[in-house]
């Protein structure tokens, strides 16, 4: 197993490649409630053309589509699993995330479990760590720079974002 968060350090091509290729994000610990992160990560990404399933027992629907009790119970293919619980909780999601066959592990911010880090990359998926998807695609894909966010991207033109 890795020991340090940095092995799991992710460049900025790689995420472009993960934002562009995984339009399917089953988001566990999505919250019906509008104020909480969330939600409001998940509605941005709906607004920018990704489909979220939302994963969460306590609720029949959040976002307008069907909330499911857990990522074994989505009855068609997931490309990235966004997780938005707590670290001890995030072993058995990157369990279920190889089990479901998806793409990538994406651990949002304040969330870093390296032993599940480590399973998800043994088993092939992409590995996000300590990130949230919502500034990762606005910082990338959004136009950050164009409100003076220093986003770390230096390039002469806009990179170009293909929708599937």
């Amino acid at each position: 197993m890795c020991a340090d968060v940095a092995d799991f350090d992710t460049d900025i091509p790689t995420l472009r490649r993960i934002l562009a290729e995984c339009r399917t994000i089953a988001v566990v610990g999505l919250s019906a409630q509008w104020h909480r992160p969330s939600n409001f990560a998940a509605k941005y990404m709906q607004e920018h053309g990704y489909r979220v399933i939302p994963v969460n027992p306590g609720y029949p629907e959040v976002l307008g589509e069907t909330c499911y009790p857990n990522l074994e119970a989505i009855p068609f293919p997931v490309d990235m699993v966004d997780c938005f619980r707590a670290a001890s909780e995030i072993l058995p999601l990157a369990r279920s995330a190889v089990a479901i066959g998806a793409k990538v592990l994406w651990m949002q911010l304040g969330v870093i479990n390296l032993e599940a880090a480590a399973f998800a990359r043994e088993h092939g998926l992409d590995v996000v760590i300590d990130r949230c998807v919502k500034i990762e695609h606005a910082r990338l894909f959004g136009g950050l720079n164009f409100v003076g966010v220093n986003t770390r991207v230096i390039s002469a033109k806009r990179p170009r974002f293909v929708a599937n």
